[in-house]
């Protein structure tokens, strides 16, 4: 019994791994088409039809290029940074149900790594983690913009943690459970949250951009200050490495989005389906359901870069300590009041 859980848990884990590359590379793919539809423009369209082969020239070229070491005394911080900030990007996803049991050799099979009650707190504790990556990398890179990028990253992702987390308190307090799994079937059967937690939800969505250092608040490697951030000094996959880490955590936090908010993989009439068809035909439509929500995030992280310009600095502090910290207490206090009056 126990290797058939660990033949079936391992399975699990190489498929998420998967899903969660193949998502990051096909995001730089589908981030330049949006860029390009938005202005106008073809994109790529050389390597394979509609350019779906330039992620793999992209990967090809970043593989074969010069390995190239600044003069610093820390070489192995300098190889650390972009390895932790990737593995961080792709432990997130053990926790995410990414579809209800199916049934597959006489056994229930949760589509689901792990189960853990407080899987909540172990997003949180390893996007807290994540930023160790920026900050080893750029501090061993013995450059200055790329010590001024980590420290704009660092204070700008810790500020908005604080925020992210008291917008997740409110939909703690309605689920009274720190499990994702268990926070996706309260949905199923009241709803989704983001009608009962709209401004939860907002406040989430700002702190996820601010999380995943994109537009607009990419002052961490905004090029016309500090050339490229804290990645200046590094090269072929160890760059690699960092460009896919945003990524991956763009389709990680997508996902966490879809899960809290949209009722992760339920769809309307997800019951009947589950009733008349199977639980596995309902399972895999509920996977699709949730990897629709999924690129539908994905896609307004894209949209939003190319509409909106960057934050000041100031304004980017100003933002996170004097409005959403304060709209997410308010927000924990309505939700309490809400609870005690109508129960």
């Amino acid at each position: 019994m126990d290797s058939v859980f660990i033949i079936e848990k391992s399975a699990i884990i190489v498929a998420v791994f998967a899903l969660t590359m193949l998502m990051a590379m096909y995001s730089t793919w589908a981030e330049r088409k949006v860029a390009a539809f938005l202005q106008d423009r073809v994109g790529p369209n050389r390597a394979g039809w509609g350019g779906l082969l330039q992620p793999l020239a992209d990967g090809a070229k970043l593989f074969t290029k010069e390995e190239f070491f600044p003069n610093t005394p820390n070489k192995f911080l300098f190889i650390l940074g972009p390895f932790i900030a990737m593995s961080t990007a792709l432990i997130t996803s053990a926790v995410i149900p990414w579809g209800d049991k199916i049934h597959v050799f006489g056994k229930d099979v949760l589509l689901q790594a792990t189960d853990i009650d407080v899987s909540v707190l172990y997003v949180f504790g390893v996007l807290s983690i994540g930023v160790y990556g920026i900050m080893i990398g750029a501090w061993a890179s013995n450059n200055k913009y790329s010590l001024m990028s980590a420290v704009r990253a660092s204070s700008q992702m810790i500020s908005y943690e604080v925020a992210m987390g008291l917008a997740m308190i409110s939909i703690l307090m309605m689920s009274g459970s720190l499990s994702l799994k268990e926070i996706t079937v309260m949905q199923a059967n009241d709803g989704w949250n983001i009608f009962y937690q709209p401004l939860a939800f907002i406040i989430f969505l700002i702190c996820s951009f601010a999380e995943t250092n994109r537009t607009p608040f990419d002052l961490a490697e905004c090029e016309s200050e500090l050339i490229g951030g804290y990645h200046t000094e590094y090269s072929s996959m160890k760059m690699g490495f960092y460009l896919f880490a945003e990524y991956a955590n763009m389709f990680i936090s997508s996902a966490i989005l879809s899960v809290v908010f949209l009722g992760g993989y339920h769809f309307p009439g997800m019951d009947w389906v589950n009733a008349n068809w199977g639980i596995n035909i309902g399972a895999i439509l509920g996977f699709l359901a949730l990897f629709a929500k999924i690129c539908f995030f994905i896609f307004f992280y894209m949209w939003v870069r190319w509409t909106i310009p960057r934050f000041r600095y100031d304004q980017l502090m100003h933002l996170g300590w004097k409005i959403l910290i304060p709209l997410a207490v308010i927000n924990i206090i309505i939700t309490g009041i809400v609870m005690v009056l109508f129960k």
